[in-house]
């Protein structure tokens, strides 16, 4: 029974020819630091916060669409790829106190395929001299395993499917967060209901999505240079079995043509991490270099990449976005 629980699982095996020998190279892939979660850790998650939590959705009272692309375990085979993609908006028709968003998500691990899309909708509240906001999020879960990479001794077994094999099911997300001055703390849940993904016709492979609880949290801290300031965030992540945390702090210029950062996280137990990135008329750039601290060289890490817009496209009051011809200026 193929169980998408372990990032690690497929890594370095092109081609299955032996069980015994699937089994031990799994075990020796155990001691990658890599925690098994369901879902994967990007380092920009600071600069992803609606997929964490679904209440940061048209917090920015901007269109914000943000797209982020990690590469993981580099020199292995079958390792992991990300991409991330997510919009959100605040519905000015109804107020500023609504906002919307949508995404998506494709995670290809192994032998695996994961892909999610998803909607979102998030309340937001002023209380005590800050901002208190709800979120809830509706999603697919799509999951494929190709069994075509498989080359057992026992074609016949069932628990290895030998021909690629699907399944989809629906999923249900919601989360809490609370913005003040200078900082923000959230808490959310990913899979609520544990939905059961069933792969192929037969019924024959199927597997629980565990819940993952979120906690985040940022600090601004101001400098004596009103140019300078230090971005502080942090997020841990649990399905109750295993954990991971990351600690971020970023040193942000903020001048008149732009926006720049130099930043560095840390893992325990896991990793450590390099970014810089930018911002500039409402694009953002962003690289991270992730290196592990046990398990795998430092040549093995992950690239990972950001891209953001961010705009003013308030549709709903006269006299916005409006746009005259070149002919007529």
């Amino acid at each position: 029974m193929p169980k998408k629980t372990k990032h690690w699982q497929w890594l370095s095996m092109p081609k299955v020819t032996h069980l015994r020998w699937m089994m031990a190279s799994m075990c020796v892939l155990l001691a990658l630091p890599t925690r098994a979660q369901y879902d994967a850790a990007f380092n920009h998650y600071w600069n992803l916060q609606t997929f964490y939590n679904p209440a940061a959705s048209g917090l920015k009272g901007q269109l914000d669409v943000q797209a982020g692309y990690a590469m993981q375990m580099m020199g292995y085979t079958h390792a992991p790829a990300t991409m991330i993609i997510t919009a959100d908006i605040p519905l000015w028709m109804i107020g500023p106190a609504h906002g919307l968003g949508a995404g998506f998500v494709n995670d290809k691990i192994g032998l695996f395929e994961h892909k999610r899309f998803f909607i979102q909708y998030a309340y937001h509240q002023k209380l005590w001299g800050g901002r208190l906001s709800a979120g809830v999020r509706a999603g697919l879960l799509a999951e494929s395993f190709d069994g075509t990479g498989l080359d057992l001794i026992d074609s016949n077994d069932q628990a290895f499917p030998t021909s690629e094999v699907n399944g989809t099911a629906f999923d249900l997300d919601a989360g809490l967060r609370y913005d003040g001055k200078s900082w923000y703390a959230g808490f959310s849940v990913m899979h609520t209901l544990a939905p059961l993904v069933t792969l192929g016709d037969n019924k024959a492979n199927e597997y629980e999505v565990p819940q993952t609880f979120y906690l985040t949290g940022g600090y601004n801290i101001r400098l004596k240079n009103p140019l300078l300031s230090m971005q502080t965030s942090a997020i841990v992540r649990t399905d109750l079995q295993n954990w991971r945390g990351d600690v971020t702090a970023r040193l942000c210029y903020n001048g008149p043509k732009g926006k720049l950062y130099l930043g560095a996280g840390y893992s325990p137990t896991v990793s450590a991490s390099l970014l810089i990135g930018g911002d500039f008329h409402g694009i953002q750039l962003g690289y991270c270099y992730e290196c592990y601290t046990s398990g795998i060289g430092a040549l093995q890490g992950t690239h990972e990449i950001s891209i953001g817009y961010t705009t003013d496209l308030d549709l709903f009051k006269k006299g916005r976005n409006r746009h005259q011809s070149v002919r007529i200026l």
